[in-house]
């Protein structure tokens, strides 16, 4: 065995607030990659939770990569959760039905930002909010209690609300090289032989891993 298994809810024995949520999450508009873990000491496998205003009849999807760090409250806004803005008012009025329901909108005529896409090895905080249809790049940072409501570019650092960027984590070299690599994408067995080079700063290292 190289690793922690992906296919084992609770990776570190007798420590259950960890999750890797792959194994948990049921809904087929939900999908995460090996090795993302949930971080709740509540019930880490009930990220489901989470995810606000997720309706199957409009068919937004929330992907998230390999490798994230999800800390304890983070919740994503989905699509379900807009309300039409060309008229006067915003009052979804017919969903209450009783003769209302005569200017209930079609799901083709409700806004939508499409689908919220979260990169590989990232890391977003505690109690962040990530707002419809946003795209997080692969080794972003978000800091605790942000709102996103813009694309993050991968390997920099976003915090506040709503988030801004705090700092690019490389050069602009490296973070191509970090995309090119790819490392979340190799075996385990390679991601086990060079963990030093993969928590290190050496991006030529990196690139010379075997």
């Amino acid at each position: 065995m190289y690793g922690a298994d992906p296919k084992d809810k609770h990776p570190m024995k007798g420590f259950p607030q960890i999750c890797f949520i792959q194994n948990t999450v049921s809904n087929p508009n939900i999908i995460i990659g090996d090795y993302t873990y949930y971080d709740d000491p509540e019930n880490s496998e009930d990220f489901e939770r989470n995810v606000l205003y997720h309706f199957p009849f409009i068919g937004d999807r929330l992907i998230i990569g390999k490798f994230c760090a999800l800390a304890r409250g983070v919740k994503f806004i989905m699509n379900g959760a807009n309300h039409k803005l060309d008229g006067f008012s915003t009052y979804p009025f017919g969903i209450f039905s009783n003769g209302w329901e005569k200017i209930d909108p079609q799901p083709k005529e409700l806004p939508s930002k499409g689908n919220t896409v979260i990169g590989n090895d990232v890391w977003i905080g505690y109690e962040t909010v990530i707002m419809p249809g946003v795209q997080v790049g692969d080794g972003a940072i978000i800091a605790a209690k942000s709102v996103v409501v813009s694309d993050i570019p991968p390997y920099t650092i976003f915090g506040g609300n709503p988030a801004k960027c705090i700092r690019q984590r490389f050069s602009d070299k490296t973070i191509q090289s970090l995309l090119e690599i790819a490392w979340w994408n190799w075996e385990s067995e390679k991601i086990t032989r060079n963990l030093e080079k993969i928590v290190s700063a050496d991006i030529e290292a990196l690139i010379d891993c075997k």
